[in-house]
């Protein structure tokens, strides 16, 4: 099992265990608290696993403090029964609240963590931008290969200069993976069997390829693979900047 989906296990079970534990917690102050203020402190639990988790977990955790908001904290105690009208609304609202803002506090944690990503995309292509300012292109080549080793997670990579060999699925200009034979156009979803070829090309020549030894499972977010697009690119300025003699 993977970690991340451990940890989506974690919070599913503390999407269930952590409403009811301060729904246990509040037993003792429930005649001195509102039904309205319980709720909140309810709603409150409910974001902080929403927080953590994933959409699946924001909803159970709503239903789990309605849950047991009905069982520990409206009359009659200790039954899933409410007998007081008010208190019945109050819990209707707290399971619409809580996963309203449950669903909310998901997609932030969601949207902070695609903008983490964009930022360290955006990093790579500065640091190569810089780096291909001052350096030699056979540095640039080895900083991208390194580079695209850990944005597209490949086990491994290299560049091979030099006219084209073979027939490879290639990973093209719009981030989709395609193996070209003749007429017949393959498209992938997953990483192909061996290696997989991406071009350097600048000022309209070809200077060689990066070979991608990725590991098996799906492609990287089309993001990650647009990025990697550009680092090959900033490679093929870099080589024709310097007046490297075109290949094939």
């Amino acid at each position: 099992m993977s970690g991340y989906r451990l940890r989506d296990l974690i919070v599913l079970l503390a999407a269930l265990v952590v409403p009811f534990l301060v729904a246990l917690a509040l037993v003792p102050f429930r005649t001195d608290l509102s039904s309205t203020n319980e709720a909140l402190i309810l709603v409150v639990a409910v974001v902080a696993v929403g927080a953590a988790g994933t959409r699946a977990a924001g909803v159970v955790a709503a239903l789990s403090a309605a849950v047991w908001f009905d069982f520990f904290l409206t009359r009659p105690y200790n039954r899933f029964t409410i007998d007081d009208r008010a208190e019945l609304e109050t819990a209707v609202l707290l399971l619409v609240v809580g996963l309203v803002v449950g669903q909310l506090a998901v997609r932030t944690r969601r949207l902070e963590a695609e903008t983490v990503t964009e930022a360290g995309h955006l990093t790579r292509l500065q640091e190569t931008a810089r780096l291909a300012e001052d350096s030699p292109p056979e540095e640039v080549v080895e900083h991208v290969r390194r580079e695209l080793i850990g944005l597209l997670e490949l086990r491994d990579c290299r560049f091979e200069y030099g006219t084209l060999l073979g027939h490879r699925p290639r990973l093209e200009h719009d981030g989709g993976l395609w193996l070209r034979l003749g007429d017949r156009i393959t498209e992938y979803a997953d990483w192909p069997d061996g290696e997989t070829e991406l071009r350097v090309v600048g000022g309209g020549h070809y200077y060689g390829r990066y070979l991608l030894d990725p590991r098996p499972g799906p492609l990287p977010p089309e993001q990650a693979r647009l990025v990697a697009v550009a680092l090959a690119a900033q490679v093929g300025g870099s080589l024709n900047s310097a007046g490297m003699s075109p290949q094939g």
